[in-house]
């Protein structure tokens, strides 16, 4: 018989070699990516890794680049390959997910689906991209506060340069400040480039809104101050729909908890809390599941307060529901 360890590193080596090719057809087609139209009402199949995830919407990217816009309606069948088909839901269609569809042109060239399937493996090299593309995300960030540092820095140093005739003392030191600055600009370029090869073909999303929504200890159950939190959440969503601001928002809910118990059970937990606020936002307040991240549990991880303390361990017990919105859409004022 073949010991555990056998078998764990061939699966483990797969996972890896999909992940890589996820990657890579996002890569290598991003320069010569172009969009393709399927004629209206001809039934076509295609193959590809999802390049672009936006509400009931998901583009196909195929290695030489073509660009296939899916559409998924209420009647979109999603499941697994296989003899067993298992069904997913529609928010387990995410970016560097490779798959097929298929379904009908429409009057826009896009795909209408009629189903939608992806190999289980896939889908958990896919979960570790979007992983890779929140780190490098964070990674950007920091690179772009570096850059306007040394902008600023640049800038203050040829002020400093103005003063040489007067003071030359003044006029070195503009002098070395400036050759550091622009050895932090150089360094924050050569990071950014990294990054930018790291995230090409991967969409951007901001945060618009955090809410948090606390539990008591041990529990998963929403409390009223909860549903208080969840009702006015739900209040302003609507609010802003009516006001035409909600084109590209996808909704992510995380669940969290305190060092309570052990890390296994705190994982599981984190879980539960997750599903019950999706379950009370569906139920109560019909929240469109095509516009949900796929949920997760952090468990004991990512605390916001100390968990030293009844009042910090009773801020971590808690629910996250984040608002993101696509940057590109809310640039063009959509």
């Amino acid at each position: 018989m073949r010991s555990r360890r056998s078998i764990a590193v061939p699966v483990a080596l797969a996972c890896v070699m999909m992940l890589m090719t996820a990657i890579a057809v996002l890569a290598q087609g991003a320069d010569n990516a172009h969009p393709v139209t399927v004629p209206q009402g001809t039934k076509q199949k295609i193959q590809g890794v999802v390049s672009v995830r936006n509400g009931d919407s998901f583009k196909v990217r195929d290695l030489g680049g073509a660009e296939t816009t899916v559409l998924l309606t209420s009647t979109t069948k999603v499941s697994s390959h296989g003899m067993s088909k298992k069904g997913y839901e529609v928010t387990y269609i995410m970016k560097g997910l490779r798959l097929q569809a298929q379904g009908k042109g429409d009057a826009d060239g896009n795909l209408v689906a009629d189903w939608v399937r992806f190999d289980e493996q896939d889908l958990r090299s896919a979960q570790a991209l979007e992983q890779t593309d929140k780190l490098a995300l964070d990674n950007q960030r920091r690179i772009e506060a570096a850059e306007q540092a040394a902008r600023e820095a640049a800038e203050e140093a040829k002020r400093m340069q103005g003063q040489i005739a007067e003071n030359t003392a003044l006029a070195n030191d503009a002098r070395a400040k400036a050759e550091a600055a622009q050895a932090t600009a150089d360094a924050a370029f050569k990071d950014a480039a990294l990054a930018n090869n790291r995230i090409n073909g991967l969409d951007d999303y901001e945060t618009i809104r955090t809410v948090p929504v606390l539990f008591k200890l041990n529990s998963s159950l929403i409390d009223a101050d909860g549903k208080k939190v969840l009702d006015d959440t739900a209040a302003w969503g609507k609010a802003e729909k009516a006001k035409g601001n909600t084109n590209g928002w996808l909704v992510e809910v995380v669940g969290f908890a305190d060092t309570t118990g052990n890390t296994a059970r705190n994982r599981a937990l984190s879980e539960k809390r997750a599903q019950a606020v999706i379950q009370y936002l569906v139920q109560v307040h019909g929240l469109d599941l095509r516009r949900l991240v796929q949920p997760f549990g952090f468990g004991e991880s990512k605390p916001v307060a100390d968990n030293k303390t009844a009042e910090g361990r009773a801020k971590n017990r808690r629910v996250e529901i984040r608002v993101l919105q696509n940057k590109g859409i809310n640039m063009k004022g959509n």
